[in-house]
């Protein structure tokens, strides 16, 4: 690990190589934001620039060649890390005399802010009308809850921010709503894939694999649920649907861990007797995608859902909620597979079937991999250095025009 203290830091270059703080609570390969955390932290690094992490939990090491920063919390549960991380790290990235400021998470003040989540706002409401009344009292009360919406209404506050980069046009919606983010200074930037390592030459190495291993006939269509948080991910309605006469020939991995596993279990038990397999976490998930037919995601709420991308560069069409920020990306005969109301059985019953009878076309598969492929990391990359850079040019950091 690489530290620095603000005596030997070398001074900013001008040009265009930047000197960028990424900041985030936490620095892990684990964990959505984390991972597009720690790819943004290497692949700003290989376009050239001085890359500086300000993290409270370094989970694994920093990427080679990057400049780690130890953000001192309260250990005193996770209110008070949030509000200490909140308040010092925006003390500490100013000691370095950064060319701009990104944050992952929660601070006070940051040059661009990435909304990978969401608004949390937006999030506890729809996850209120999910909820029982229990729930709901508890989220008006939880101290953690009160805690992020104050800090988020900061954020996205005047002085909080001067660009702001959501995940999906959803998500900048839902800023313009929840806080009157003006629509210029939010830029929407999505989420990229690695095609190499999703690609659809998995399929010959995994797909009669896995099968034989598991005990799946090889003639099965497999739908293929990848996530954690079940019930936000839309598992529920999977399985809800499962014990249908018309999926009779279909199995569902579900590839992810949630609290209630063993309550999930036992429904797919009762619901699919054999053709629902749980895998929990897996490290190496593109073998899965590699033994699947099609991607299934009636997500609840899903800013954006990497999944989806994997999916199509592995060669798999999906059937995907439209409030999937994904689902945005897609096209063509693709599009056929978004769900415009997840929670009416009958169209998820109808987009499944419907997928499933497109998914092993030769012509599919071959759409899928291109729309995948153009929404790499290196692009997203690049895109982000544009945006980055734009960013220092307003502020007059020494970039030229």
């Amino acid at each position: 690990m690489l530290a620095v203290d603000e005596d030997s830091a070398p001074r900013s270059a001008v040009g265009h190589h930047m000197r960028i703080a990424l900041c985030h609570k936490r620095l892990d390969e684990r964990g959505g934001t984390e991972r597009d955390f720690h790819l943004t932290a290497k692949g700003l690094r290989d376009l050239g620039h001085e890359i500086h992490l300000f993290c409270s939990e370094f989970a694994i090491e920093p990427p080679s060649g990057t400049f780690a920063h130890k953000v001192p919390v309260l250990p005193f549960g996770r209110t008070a890390e949030l509000w200490s991380f909140a308040l010092h790290a925006p003390k500490i990235v100013q000691k370095f005399n950064c060319d701009v400021v990104v944050s992952f998470g929660r601070m006070m003040a940051q040059d661009v802010l990435r909304s990978g989540g969401g608004s949390h706002k937006v999030f506890l409401q729809r996850l209120r009308k999910q909820a029982g009344l229990r729930r709901r009292i508890w989220q008006n009360f939880s101290v953690y809850h009160r805690s992020v919406l104050a800090i988020e209404k900061r954020q996205f506050g005047a002085g909080g921010f001067k660009k702001a980069i959501a995940v999906s046009q959803e998500v900048k919606r839902e800023l313009g709503v929840a806080y009157a983010v003006p629509k210029d200074k939010i830029a929407v930037l999505y989420n990229g894939v690695d095609p190499q390592r999703f690609h659809p030459s998995l399929r010959a190495k995994w797909r009669d694999a896995i099968r034989n291993e598991w005990g799946i006939p090889l003639e099965a269509t497999v739908v293929l649920f990848v996530g954690s948080g079940f019930r936000r991910k839309g598992l529920d309605r999977l399985l809800g649907v499962w014990g249908s006469a018309s999926l009779k020939d279909s199995c569902l991995l579900v590839v992810g861990d949630d609290a209630r596993m063993r309550a999930y279990k036992a429904w797919a038990t009762k619901q699919a007797p054999g053709r629902i397999i749980f895998f929990g976490r897996q490290d190496k998930v593109e073998r899965f995608y590699g033994a699947a037919d099609l991607l299934a995601l009636p997500s609840i709420q899903e800013a954006f859902g990497n999944v989806i991308l994997e999916a199509l560069a592995s060669g798999l069409p999906v059937v995907v909620s439209r409030s999937v920020g994904a689902a945005e990306v897609l096209t063509g005969s693709l599009a056929e597979g978004v769900i415009e109301r997840p929670d009416d059985v009958a169209e998820l019953k109808a987009k499944l079937l419907h997928m499933i009878g497109k998914c092993r076309e030769p012509e599919t598969v071959v759409e899928a991999r291109c729309l995948g492929e153009a929404y790499s990391w290196k692009n997203h990359f690049h895109k982000l250095e544009a945006c980055l850079m734009e960013v220092c040019r307003q502020g007059n950091r020494g970039l030229p025009s």
